[in-house]
């Protein structure tokens, strides 16, 4: 078998190994694929590997050797299904890796809006620790997570995860899903009154036709103008410009986000002159841990397909 890894470089910078996929066949990994390029790398695959490369329907249609590919995520947006499936292609996702990390960045998010940790560093660095007259100062009010009320939306795998870790740091938490089951950190609530009452509000939740910008200007004027958001999910949930322009406004105290609606944004963002707003590059699920596990459970579900017992399939 021939086997493609069209855009490894996010998965694997240098620091894993993608050798054991040897065991199944002829192994090609390009660190990148230009989708202009990507007919012609995987033409004869019969196994394809990517992670956020868009195989729509006419790049499907084109691949008539292809029997299986494995998105190196949990999101699978980017494949058409329905095309893949009509072709006899085999689609599966990793469905759980990441919970951990994704939810330690969330805190990691929070605690600097929060405690402004790298705000005080810099300003020792530059002399006024050195210079000041008292024992201790800071640069601005900070406050505890105890007793702070937490609304999580989205209560999956890294939604109850953040719960838990909230729990020990005593926060009081609120939840919003599809789902409504009782659960032993969180009280259900509606959308608008976690935005509402909430000091805090996180997004966990996948994004699709019906959420796409469901963050906007109208929910964000719900918000305390002490509130904070978090989103280390998916970047188009907000409208981007509504929540520079509360940012700006004082609408809502601050943001962290690990994720943008277009991924690598232009230079010109309007979140990136926005006030008081955090912003990593997509790099929650990116710990040394979740990537290992992530290339062992896509090993695995090679392992399976050859063996005719295919698992996590997302197109059956």
């Amino acid at each position: 078998m021939k086997i493609v890894v069209v855009d490894g470089h996010a998965l694997n910078p240098g620091d894993l190994d993608w050798t054991p996929f040897e065991a199944f066949g002829e192994v090609t990994v390009y660190a990148r694929t230009p989708q202009e390029k990507l007919v012609e790398r995987c033409q004869n695959a019969d196994i394809v590997l990517t992670n956020k490369a868009r195989f729509d329907s006419a790049t499907l249609l084109q691949l008539t050797h292809l029997k299986y590919i494995g998105v190196l995520a949990t999101g699978y947006d980017l494949i058409d299904l329905k095309t893949a499936k009509a072709s006899n292609i085999v689609v599966t996702n990793i469905p759980a890796y990441g919970d951990v990390a994704v939810a330690q960045h969330t805190f990691a998010l929070m605690l600097e809006l929060i405690n402004r940790v790298s705000l005080h560093d810099q300003s020792v660095k530059s002399g006024e620790w050195a210079k000041n007259p008292d024992w201790c100062y800071w640069k601005a009010p900070f406050h505890t997570l105890n007793g702070m009320r937490l609304g999580i939306i989205g209560f999956g795998k890294i939604g109850r995860k953040v719960a838990e870790v909230a729990k020990a740091f005593g926060m009081r938490m609120f939840y919003n899903n599809l789902s409504k089951k009782t659960n032993i950190y969180a009280q259900y609530a509606e959308k608008e009154e976690i935005f509402e009452k909430c000091d805090i509000v996180t997004l966990h939740l996948p994004l699709d036709k019906d959420n796409k910008g469901f963050v906007n200007k109208e929910l964000l004027s719900r918000m305390q103008s002490s509130a904070l958001l978090i989103n280390t999910s998916r970047g188009g949930l907000i409208n981007e410009q509504d929540l520079a322009d509360a940012l700006n406004s004082g609408q809502i105290a601050g943001a962290g986000l690990d994720v943008l609606a277009t991924e690598p944004p232009q230079a010109d963002h309007p979140l990136f002159k926005a006030k008081n707003v955090l912003i990593t590059p997509h790099m929650a699920w990116g710990a040394v841990e979740s990537r290992n596990a992530l290339m062992n459970e896509a090993l695995d579900n090679v392992k399976n397909f050859v063996e005719g017992t295919p698992q996590n399939v997302v197109n059956e």
